[in-house]
C-alpha cells in the first residue's frame, strides 16, 4: 500500500515514477498480479521513503528551532 499518490503531495521525480507505475498497471491488467510491475512499484516505494525521511528531518530541525525559541532546549 502507498500513501496518497496525488501529484501535489510529491516531488517531480516521484510523480514521474508514480505515472510509470500507473501506466504499467494500465498496460498489463493481469500481469500486474503476477509481479510484472514490481520494479516500478519498488522504485516508487524507494522514492516515497526518501521523501518521508527528508520531511522527517526537516520537521525535526523546525521542532528544535521552536524549542530553542521557547527556551526548552
Amino acid at each position: 500500500m502507498h500513501p496518497d499518490l496525488s501529484p501535489h503531495l510529491h516531488s517531480d521525480e516521484c510523480n514521474r515514477l508514480i505515472e510509470e507505475l500507473h501506466k504499467c498497471h494500465a498496460d498489463n491488467p493481469f500481469k500486474k498480479f503476477f509481479g510484472h510491475c514490481n520494479g516500478a512499484n519498488e522504485a516508487v516505494n524507494r522514492c516515497l521513503k526518501q521523501e518521508r525521511e527528508e520531511n522527517r528531518r526537516l520537521n525535526k530541525v523546525k521542532s528544535m528551532e521552536r524549542r530553542k525559541r521557547m527556551g526548552l532546549a
